[in-house]
């Protein structure tokens, strides 16, 4: 009865959701044996033929609409997919929901079963509702920022990033946790934050966390870590939440004029392995094949006419074909290729037929009218 009082009212949820991106309820946890206040974000346009990571966030009383905003921000940009954005509210309870057994540190009484709650009742229900991703994140601050810390020990984490604003360890953790870490055997991305007017303890032992993290290596954890001036242990949620997210997502956030000078244009390969190897970890890490951005391939194309790599530009106008059909581009870039490699008649049909499909960016009729022309005249025709 309890199970299917839960679900009900979940469903309750989501129905009302059509009506509205934001939502607040109360459900019912057999593993707590309580009612929990709940708070969820789905975006807008929210589409079932789409995937979407969850951001799981803790003292979502106070949390919530911070995660909630500059995720929203991020993704209008384009420098983070859409997400789906779950809080527990925790005001009244959070000591006894993070409970820790003195001795070892970990979850002890109403800790396990609060762990419980989140991995077998919380993520479970909004994943029977909604399209979830792979990509998976939590967010916790103090008491709650060290407690999310307990979902690395699983053999299989369910979490991929965690969002550690000023954490208050339990006994130990500054040293299990960076050792975890160093062992894990899946991509994780772990920000850590803290503030020059932070809880002095918190600092200390934040600071034997940083040090002991910086010893280890492991190629599967993307490790980030901030100590921010003229912010406190509070304060420190608001500036840290947006660098963090700008930190994980940055491999799917469009090629920038920084990036293009001190990667791409260094690259060592063909430039297109750069845009391949950037879309092939979006949908590893995501679940999902993002469209290739025109941002992103005129950046490629311009690395790779600076470095006179005329592969790349040949691989760019099959990409180009495959995620802008029906405009000049992929044709475009195919006849450049093949005037470049001596092939003038081929290189002519071509900008042929880019000139009978849709101009984008620089490719327009114009310039194709203009290279074809030049073409005949080289070669007096």
């Amino acid at each position: 009865m309890k199970k299917n009082a839960l679900l009900s009212i979940f469903l309750l949820l989501c129905t009302y959701l059509s009506v509205a991106q934001v939502t607040t309820t109360t459900i019912e946890s057999i593993k707590l044996a309580e009612k929990r206040n709940i708070r969820l974000y789905v975006p807008e346009d929210y589409s079932a033929e789409k995937i979407y990571p969850l951001v799981v966030v803790l003292d979502a009383d106070y949390l919530f609409d911070i995660t909630v905003g500059n995720a929203k921000f991020y993704a209008h940009k384009d420098k983070m997919p859409q997400c789906i954005i779950v809080g527990i509210d925790q005001t009244d309870s959070r000591y006894e929901d993070c409970y820790f057994n003195p001795d070892s540190g970990f979850p002890d009484k109403k800790g396990n079963k609060f762990f419980e709650f989140i991995t077998m009742e919380l993520i479970p229900m909004v994943d029977k509702n909604y399209n979830l991703a792979n990509f998976k994140a939590i967010v916790g601050h103090g008491v709650t920022a060290n407690f999310s810390n307990y979902f690395l020990f699983k053999k299989a984490p369910v979490f991929n990033a965690y969002i550690e604003l000023s954490p208050s360890f339990a006994p130990l953790m500054e040293s299990k946790v960076p050792k975890r870490l160093s062992e894990i055997q899946q991509m994780v991305f772990y920000y850590l934050a803290t503030a020059n007017e932070d809880n002095f303890e918190n600092q200390q032992r934040i600071q034997v966390f940083h040090n002991q993290s910086k010893g280890y290596n492991n190629d599967q954890l993307h490790y980030y870590y901030s100590n921010f001036e003229n912010a406190d242990h509070y304060s420190v949620a608001s500036f840290g939440i947006p660098v963090a997210l700008d930190q994980f997502f940055k491999v799917y956030k469009p090629i920038s004029v920084k990036e293009y000078k001190e990667e791409i244009l260094a690259y060592n390969g063909p430039v297109i392995e750069y845009l391949t190897d950037k879309y092939t970890t979006i949908e590893t890490l995501f679940g999902f094949k993002k469209q290739v951005s025109l941002n992103d391939m005129m950046a490629i194309y311009a690395a790779s006419k600076k470095k006179e790599d005329l592969e790349s530009i040949h691989e760019l106008s099959k990409i180009a074909k495959a995620e802008y059909p029906n405009t000049m581009l992929g044709f475009f870039w195919e006849a450049e290729y093949l005037e470049q490699l001596g092939e003038p008649k081929k290189a002519l049909r071509t900008y042929e037929k880019a000139f009978g499909m849709s101009e984008i960016d620089f490719a327009t009729k114009d310039l194709a009218l203009e290279r074809m022309e030049a073409l005949k005249a080289d070669f007096g025709w």
